[in-house]
């Protein structure tokens, strides 16, 4: 039975697996833990978010109905929009987000550009997605309540100019760095 996808190739070269299933097992590729990132902005690791939303990009489509065609309308693609980021963590008393904040409120706007990692169970980065020219445009404290005992959470929302993903060939030198420093490090790319 042929094997279909992008580890089709790596699975003829372990022939010498004691059994077909044993070559699977050895290919599989388990889809990564959402609960395992990092968000990093100009090079400083930001904290321990418990929540990232907002990665999203949507081109913007224009319609043409066409006079004499109705079997279809014609589509056009126009801009790209990126909402917000929308950051979440547990109020700390270190905090990095809050001065930048309030620089944008008294009207000193520093754009910066950052990078959202994706971790495996490693901790070391498997998928990121770079951001840039980001500033915060919203800042929400937490919900306070006497009779709670949950944690108090704040959230941070950043408006930026479009996300990117690295190149193949980028990823792949980036993943093999960062396995090489993992492996200096001690086994793990960010100590918990």
């Amino acid at each position: 039975m042929p094997i279909i996808g992008a580890n089709a190739g790596l699975a003829a070269g372990f022939g010498a697996a004691s059994s077909r299933d044993n070559r699977l097992q050895a290919l599989r590729m388990d889809p990564y833990s959402a609960f395992n990132f990092l968000v990093e902005i100009e090079g400083i690791l930001t904290g321990g978010f418990s929540e990232c939303s907002g990665l999203r990009a949507e081109v913007e489509i224009a319609e043409y109905a066409e006079g004499g065609v109705n079997d279809h309308v014609h589509s056009f693609a126009g801009r790209t929009k990126y909402p917000p980021l929308v950051l979440k963590h547990g109020v700390t008393p270190i905090d990095t987000l809050w001065p930048w904040h309030q620089d944008v409120v008294r009207g000193n706007v520093k754009r910066r550009n950052g990078t959202i990692y994706l971790l495996n169970n490693m901790r070391i980065p498997v998928v990121w997605w770079n951001f840039k020219n980001a500033f915060p445009s919203k800042w929400a404290g937490p919900e306070l309540r006497a009779n709670s005992n949950e944690v108090a959470f704040e959230s941070i929302e950043l408006v930026h100019e479009g996300l990117s993903r690295p190149e193949l060939e980028q990823w792949a030198s980036k993943t093999i760095g960062a396995a090489a420093f993992a492996l200096k490090a001690g086994g793990t790319l960010f100590n918990r």
